[in-house]
Parts: C-alpha cells; structure tokens; sequence
C-alpha cells in the first residue's frame, strides 16, 4: 500500500495533483487544511483493491461512531472511505470565499475531467459498496439510544417534600398564633377575675370573709372561688361559712365503718412516697385485723428490701402481734407468697417507698397489678405536703385505680386544708387517718365534719397566711388552672 500525500494552496489544485499523479480513480484518504496549506492523502485504486478485509466481529470490523465523514460509501474491503466528490463538496464553500489568483491558462483544471473524476470515483464507491453489502453478514439493526424519560417518582418526591414544608411551616405559624391567642386570652381572664372580684369585695363583703377563711385553711383558690361564687344570696359571714363547711363535708368521701376493710377482708398495700408512714400504718391496720379475728387469719408482707432495717422494722412488729413477716424481691416472688397464703383472711402488703418523680413508681404499680390476685392499693398522704406535692402523688400512683387512702402526720401538720382539698377534687375514699407513733392508738376512722372543721380551726393559729383585701382579686385572678377540676363538686 502506497499512500501519497499533496499539498498546494487550493484544493482545486491538490486535486489535480492527485488526478495527474494516482489517475482519476484515486481514494482520498484525508483532505485537511493547515496555515493556508491544503493537504490530501490519496491512495491509488490498485492499493485500494489489495487491501485484506479484517476478521468478522473485529474493533476494525466496525469503525468507531466518532469517525463520522458525513456521507460516505463503505470500501469494498469493509472499510469507510471519504469519496472524492464529497471531498470536494467540502471545499466548495471555502473556495467561494477564498480570493481567486490570477493563474495561466495551462493551469487550470478543465471542467470535462474533473466531470469525469467524480463519476468514475463514484462508480466504483457504488461498486464496492454492493460487494460488501454481498459479503459481509446481515447486522442487526441497533436501536438508537433513547432519551432518559422524567423521572415521574423524583417530581412526585419533590412536590410532596415542597408540600410538607409548606404544611410545617403553616402548622408552626398556626401554633405561634394560637399561642398568642391563649397568653391574650389568659391575661384577659386574669383581669376581669381582678375586676369581678374588686367588685365583689365592695358589693359582697362577707364572701370576702369567707374567702379569706378558705385560703388560711389551705383549701386552693380555685376551689374556694367555685364555692363562693355558688354561695346562697342573702347570708352573712357566719351563715356562709357553715354552707361552706356543710358542702365539703359532702363532698368528703369516708368509710362509714372498717368492717367494709376488716371484716371483708382480701389483700391490701400500702403506697407511697419514702417518709409518709406506711411501715407503722401496716402495723396498725394488722393490730386492728388481729384484735378482730386473731393472728391465724392475717399474713405479712413486706418488699422493702432497700432500706436498712425496713424489714427488721416489720418484723418486730409481727413478732409482737404473733403474725408471721413474708419477704418478696420481685413480682415473681409476690405471685408465689401470695399463692401460699390464699387461706388468710387478710393480706397486708407494706411496699418500698418510691417518689411520685421515679420511674419505679410504675413497676410497683405493674407488679402489684399482675400479681395474680385482687391487690387493693390504699395511697398514703401525707398532710404535712404541700397540694401540688399531693396532686403529683396521686396522679403517679393511681394507676388502674385507687381502693382508697390514709392521710397520716395529722399532729404534724400545721393546715390540712390542702390535703382535704386534694382529696375532695380527686375524688379518694379517705379511710384512716393517723395522728401518731402509736400501735394501734393513733390510727382513726376518717370522720369527714370533724377533719372540715379542724381544718378551718387551725387557720387560727396561722397568722401568716391572712390574705389583705388588696391581694384577694391578684390571687383569685391568677390562679386559673384548677377551675375545672373544681366544677365536679357536688353543692347538695
């Protein structure tokens, strides 16, 4: 094979070059231009049919796509070669711009040969492009690449991210707004309470009196302001304060006699948090159970196992009363004690005593619950505990529901309004209350006008908490959130 290049300053005369050396059968291999200088590589016919066709399914079988000549016609040996009329297709618009130079007449290329160049070379690409067609296999057609779709699920995934968005950010809008709305609508509240209530100082002294008999008591603003504001028209001071006495006494849910506890029987624990009495409040309900049926028909049980001493403490106290002290770890244990003693008469439970704060309070309360056997669970409060102490008591411990409760540390407290007043609104049985260290003395069926009255009687001694007449309407106005709790009590 014989390549031979040419160069000149026209393509018309590259041509000719190449039409007088190789004949007017040439193949142009390459036609480029470079610094003004035209450049064709050209390969006579006979070179051209010499060449061997390469091997079936060969890199050169199938030329790269990126060697793309336009309109070519495929070599008779498989091979893609740029026509000759094509190539000077090419240069035809560069040549209508390109200054024309004066040349002799001798140099110039006929237009009857060139007509002839270009019908020869396209003859034999015509030639060689049905020899191959005839030799090579039949290819299969390859589809086009298709273009990527839209991702349908991705636009979807945007649009719904976009709503959420919008969704959040108007839900946080909201939420501020609706805040705002409370905060206005509460400051509002707060000042016509103030309003309504410097009002009322003027218009109705003696509900003054009364208020500020209630609030020394240690019975909450909100339930006072309820009770007040249904007081009967037309009554003084004193006539008021005994309908205020008479509705909560009402409202005082006691155990009218403990043969409903003793003589009934079952299985009873004592709850509550650390300090408020139960170890000596078990004591004392196993003397009254043991004075009643005898040591046979009762059974101890203590899972304090934290405290040093605590099942000591028990223990003494059963060895005085003849009464055998059982000692469990865990809900298993429990299941088993109380398997074995399902003959008693009465169980009394003394548990370990756990703050209203602690995650343990709900263990207990799952362990006495699924301990197999109808475990009533009477709450301990103590009445020296301020009321939002005992409202988080009670809401910790009441569980599936309280059977009822004892308020202990009577002798200590200096005010047991606030313990009544929990009582009342959360609708507790007070069963016993206890006022002492002693086995059984000082433990007492819970006697609802006795502990009402002794209520507003400590007041007196209270000189601190006398509100003045200027604090009233501040006091009523802000204390907002009990109100409702208060509405379930019952005027009679």
């Amino acid at each position: 094979m014989n390549v031979k290049k040419f160069t000149a300053s026209t393509s018309r005369e590259a041509l000719r070059k190449v039409r007088e050396s190789l004949g007017p059968d040439a193949v142009i291999l390459s036609n480029r231009q470079s610094d003004g200088i035209v450049e064709i590589l050209a390969l006579a016919n006979d070179d051209a049919a010499s060449l061997a066709a390469p091997a079936p399914h060969s890199p050169m079988a199938e030329p790269a796509p990126a060697l793309d000549f336009g309109t070519a016609a495929p070599h008779s040996h498989g091979r893609v070669e740029p026509r000759f009329d094509d190539a000077l297709a090419a240069e035809e618009p560069r040549l209508a711009i390109e200054p024309r130079m004066p040349t002799p007449k001798a140099a110039a290329l006929p237009a009857e040969p060139v007509r002839r160049v270009v019908a020869s070379h396209s003859s034999f690409a015509t030639k060689t492009a049905a020899a191959a067609a005839a030799a090579a296999p039949a290819a299969p057609a390859k589809a086009a690449p298709a273009r990527p779709a839209l991702d349908a699920d991705q636009i979807a995934a945007m649009v719904a991210a976009a709503v959420a968005s919008a969704k959040e950010s108007a839900a946080a809008e909201m939420s501020g707004m609706m805040s705002e709305l409370r905060a206005m609508r509460g400051m509002m509240e707060t000042q016509l309470a103030e309003l309504s209530w410097g009002a009322t100082q003027a218009r109705e002294p003696q509900k003054t009196a009364v208020l500020r008999e209630m609030l020394a008591a240690g019975f909450s603003a909100s339930l006072a302001r309820y009770l007040i504001e249904k007081l009967p028209a037309n009554r003084d001071a004193a006539d008021s304060l005994r309908w205020i006495k008479t509705v909560l006494t009402r409202n005082l849910q006691t155990m009218a006699n403990e043969d409903a506890l003793i003589d009934q029987g079952g299985v009873f624990a004592l709850v509550g948090p650390t300090g408020v009495g139960k170890t000596t409040s078990t004591a004392k309900l196993a003397a009254r159970c043991v004075m009643r049926h005898g040591p046979d028909k009762l059974a101890l049980i203590t899972t304090d196992a934290y405290r040093i001493g605590a099942h000591e403490q028990l223990r003494i106290y059963g060895k005085i009363l003849g009464v055998m002290v059982h000692s469990v770890k865990d809900e298993a244990d429990l299941r088993i004690a109380l398997k074995e003693l399902k003959n008693k008469h009465t169980v009394l439970i003394d548990t370990v005593g756990v703050s209203q704060r602690d995650q343990m309070v709900t263990e207990q309360v799952s362990m006495l619950q699924g301990a197999g056997a109808n475990v009533k669970r009477l709450l301990c409060l103590n009445a020296t505990a301020t009321q939002e102490t005992l409202n988080e008591v009670v809401r910790a411990y009441q569980g599936s529901g309280l059977a009822g409760c004892i308020m202990t540390k009577l002798d200590e407290a200096a005010a047991i309004g606030n313990a009544l007043d929990v009582v009342i609104r959360q609708k507790l049985n007070l069963f016993y209350v206890s006022n002492g260290q002693r086995v059984p003395e000082d433990l007492h069926l819970a006697d609802p006008a006795y502990l009402i009255d002794r209520a507003f009687k400590l007041k007196r001694d209270i000189v601190n908490t006398q509100y003045l007449d200027a604090e009233l309407p501040l006091l009523m106005g802000a204390d907002q959130g009990g109100y409702g709790a208060a509405r379930e009590v019952h005027l009679g």
